[in-house]
């Protein structure tokens, strides 16, 4: 296979930062430092999922994550590339003024840490070195080859890899990058009726874990 990963609510969830495309944050320069450690819940079209964040396996891909998520830049943002036993692909914003600005946001390529691209780990799609912008794939098996092309896993899906297994896999590649740049979701609504897409992906405290009696 030709490798084309490329750009072309629990009570503890914080409230929603956007209503709608247009107020989704725009990207700083350089983005800001987050924790450590954090958890992303996406409510879906299809069932929920949540991806664990370590910032030592990908510093600047999991300050990306994180500057992308608060600002609340993949709400509406649709599951646009699904190859199953391989990866799913989404992050693309549906409003394409606000996909303008952050496509221009590259970021640099984060040095290896021996992390690799085994099932249920996510990472950033590129189109070349220092092309990291907001795509991401989630690896659907292990695919320690593209270790080697540079692609770094920044976090893993600890609950619900099964909602992400059962995302519509029916349209596969058909989505063309540069429609859905140039004219978002309302390129896919009319094309692609039935694609999957986030609802919301918010930040979430970890579960306290029961005392011991």
């Amino acid at each position: 296979m030709v490798l084309a990963i490329v750009l072309t609510g629990a009570a503890d969830e914080k409230k929603p930062a956007t209503k709608d495309a247009r107020s989704v944050a725009l990207p700083k320069p350089n983005p800001p430092k987050g924790p450590e450690s954090y958890r992303v819940k996406f409510v879906t079209s299809c069932g929920d999922f949540v991806v664990e964040v370590t910032r030592k396996w990908s510093p600047l891909g999991a300050d990306r994550f994180h500057e992308a998520v608060t600002g609340g830049f993949y709400d509406e943002c649709r599951f646009f590339r699904v190859v199953p036993n391989f990866i799913v692909q989404f992050g693309i914003n549906g409003d394409p003024a606000v996909q303008r600005r952050w496509r221009r946001a590259n970021l640099k390529d984060d040095r290896p840490t021996g992390h690799s691209n085994l099932k249920s780990t996510v990472t950033f799609a590129t189109a070349g070195p220092n092309t990291r912008t907001t795509q991401l794939f989630v690896n659907l098996k292990d695919n320690a080859f593209l270790d080697k092309l540079g692609f770094t896993p920044f976090g893993k899906v600890v609950s619900g890899i099964e909602t992400v297994q059962k995302i519509n896999a029916e349209y596969g590649e058909k989505a063309q990058q540069g429609a859905i740049q140039a004219e978002g979701n309302k390129y896919l609504k009319a094309e692609f009726p039935r694609m999957d897409y986030i609802k919301t992906a918010r930040v979430v405290k970890p579960k306290a874990k029961k005392a011991a009696k």
